[in-house]
């Protein structure tokens, strides 16, 4: 594993990972410094500790009662039988197609 001074970021070759992968997971929960895994001296990925979760706010029966529409006659028509001759005119369904 290899640190520059100047730097705080750790780099560890992939074959060390593979090898110490567990232990370096530990190490960068405790600490909270970032590791950057390289394949050949080039980096390819990089272990860093997660973010705490943030608690659930509330419950989750009844967190959506305001979004839903509601229909006291579903087999009622949504729209008079007028309007449905201008949306639809008789042209549409000429038999001679």
């Amino acid at each position: 594993m290899t640190s520059s001074g100047a730097e705080a970021m750790k780099y560890v070759g992939a074959a060390e990972f593979k090898a110490n992968c567990l232990r370096l997971m530990d190490e960068v929960q405790a600490g909270g410094e970032p590791i950057t895994v390289t394949k050949r001296g080039k980096p390819v990925a990089m272990l860093t500790a997660a973010k705490a979760e943030e608690p659930r706010r509330g419950s989750l029966i009844g967190c959506m009662a305001s979004s839903v529409y509601r229909f006291d006659d579903p087999f009622t028509p949504v729209s008079d039988m007028d309007q449905w001759d201008a949306n639809n005119p008789a042209e549409l369904y000429d038999s001679k197609r």
